[in-house]
Order: structure tokens, then C-alpha cells, then sequence
């Protein structure tokens, strides 16, 4: 495993890779293995894309990723990959897509799980009244990352 720090607009990010591919990407509260930091091709071209991404320029991301999970989970953070920028959809809309419309905790379970914040933007699942509610980097900063692109809270 490779590690990359980024001092984002909202914190610094822990960038990990494996190989040619992305597998993590903690937010400013959240812990980082204890690994010597390098820069990898895969972790510079993150880095660059999340620069883009915080000065408006980028709106979807296409560094190599690698996700590991049950096939639940997997179809769940799919399904964000999906979500336009600036776009927001409830937790029960999400289930829906997964094809299981009851399944709105479990969903947000997946969510909480998402081992690659911001670039899988589980920052744009909402409570289905509209309001903010769960993010691994805390309501601020998903506040934040919706504000930067453009959703009126």
C-alpha cells in the first residue's frame, strides 16, 4: 500500500493506493495506517483531480478505483458513482436503485462504510425530509462538499 497526504480545502486527505489503483481516501477525522507516505502515478493523478474537483473544474472523477465489499455494498457505492454533481437523492431513493426499496438503513450502513469518501460522493445521499444527516467526515464537511457544488441547503 502507498499513501499519499493532500492538503484539501477541508482538511487533509489520506490518499491510499494499491497498485495502479485508489483503495481509501480518508477525510480530516478519520485515522490512516501506519504506512510510509509516496507518491504513486495513482495517487498524484488523485491528488490533481481532487484539486480540480475543490476549484470547480472537475465534476466527475475517473482515477482507477479499487472497492472491496459484500455485493451489497458494492452495488450501493455504484449507485453514488451515479449521482451527478451537484445532485442529491435520499437514502430511500438509493435503495431503490439497489433494488431494494426497503432496505434504506442498509444503505446508509454501506454509505458509512464507503472506503473512498467525496470521489464515491456518498456526501450526496440525504434524509428523505432534506435533511443533512450521517457523514464519515462529520455534517460540516459534507455540508461543505454540497455547497461547493452549488446544492442550496
Amino acid at each position: 500500500m502507498d499513501l499519499l497526504f493532500y492538503d484539501s480545502p477541508v482538511g487533509r486527505l489520506g490518499l491510499i493506493g494499491e497498485g495502479d489503483a485508489l483503495i481509501s481516501l480518508t477525510l480530516p477525522n478519520q485515522p490512516v495506517p501506519l504506512i510510509a507516505e509516496q507518491e504513486t502515478p495513482v495517487l498524484r493523478e488523485t491528488r490533481r483531480q481532487l484539486e480540480a474537483y475543490f476549484a470547480g473544474k472537475l465534476r466527475e472523477f475517473d482515477v482507477p478505483l479499487r472497492l472491496e465489499g459484500t455485493p451489497f455494498r458494492l452495488r450501493v457505492w455504484e449507485q453514488l458513482q451515479k449521482i451527478p454533481y451537484g445532485q442529491v437523492i435520499s437514502y430511500g431513493e438509493l435503495a431503490r436503485r439497489v433494488g431494494q426499496p426497503n432496505a434504506a438503513r442498509a444503505v446508509g450502513g454501506a454509505n458509512h462504510h464507503n472506503p473512498i469518501s467525496i470521489i464515491v460522493p456518498c456526501h450526496r445521499v440525504i434524509a428523505a425530509g432534506g435533511s443533512l444527516c450521517g457523514y464519515g467526515g462529520g455534517l460540516e464537511l459534507k455540508r461543505a462538499l454540497l455547497r461547493l457544488e452549488g446544492v442550496n441547503l
